[in-house]
């Protein structure tokens, strides 16, 4: 068993990447913290073989994106060339509008899911869902996320566990990732902390009061390939600032 290879999902980043030059700025800075693989999400009108070059350049392997799933469903050959362009092998998707969060919009998923993922694998790449909180709403016994990974097989859908929004929902990160082990390419960590005035916030990795070892262990048995640093919100520390913070204190977990 292998650790995974800690990345920077750049939606951390988002509100400095709607240009090239931004993005260009990013991407050097966060090569410069240390990070060797990134996740591309959130990013303005750009040009993909200027991001290519600049992330070969940096010695960054792009190891997933966000694409939004109507590109899936009406732009797969530009979603498969972009890509093939970025050399990156699983394309997730960020989440889905809120129709698809009930029975029949699961089934409906699963069914507009089918061809997108064969083609997908066709050309050599798989298809992840990252979840927030809200998919761990129940529509019957079970959450609609557990209906999703118990219906889906893992060869069509592969699970991006994002671990604040596990604890979120009330479940417990370390259990969902061994649920799906084997078929969990991607994970995002985020930690969690608490204000004196009961406010969950996000926080960077080690800096809250999740059970790292616990997750990191459970991800090395899952068979996770990359860990994603993620922080939706910052609060008052700039961006790279929380990047760095949280790259750091994984090193000292033993990732690398």
């Amino acid at each position: 068993m292998t650790m995974p290879i800690v990345g920077a999902q750049l939606y951390t980043c988002r509100q400095f990447c709607k240009d090239m030059e931004g993005v260009a700025d990013t991407l050097k800075k966060v090569a410069d913290i240390g990070y060797r693989s990134i996740q591309i999400s959130g990013f303005g009108d750009v040009d993909w073989n200027d991001v290519a070059k600049m992330t070969e350049d940096l010695g960054l392997d792009v190891a997933a994106t966000h694409t939004k799933w109507p590109r899936f469903l009406n732009e797969l050959d530009e979603v498969i060339a972009e890509h093939k362009l970025l050399k990156c092998p699983h394309p997730a998707v960020g989440g889905l509008p809120g129709e698809y969060h009930t029975a029949d919009g699961l089934k409906r998923f699963l069914e507009e899911l089918a061809p997108v993922a064969k083609r997908l694998a066709e050309e050599g790449m798989d298809f992840s869902y990252h979840n927030h909180n809200h998919e761990l709403a129940r529509i019957g016994e079970k959450t609609w996320l557990a209906e999703l990974y118990e219906q889906a097989h893992p060869d069509m859908l592969k699970a991006e566990i994002d671990t604040y929004w596990i604890q979120a929902g009330g479940g417990g990160p370390a259990a969902w990732i061994r649920m799906c082990a084997g078929r969990q390419p991607l994970v995002h960590f985020k930690d969690m902390s608490i204000t004196p005035d009961r406010e969950l916030r996000m926080a960077e990795i080690g800096e809250g009061n999740l059970n790292w070892s616990e997750i990191i262990d459970a991800c090395v048995e899952a068979g996770v390939e990359y860990a994603l640093v993620e922080q939706d919100n910052c609060y008052e520390r700039d961006p790279f600032e929380s990047l760095e913070i949280s790259y750091r204190n994984l090193r000292e977990m033993g990732l690398k």
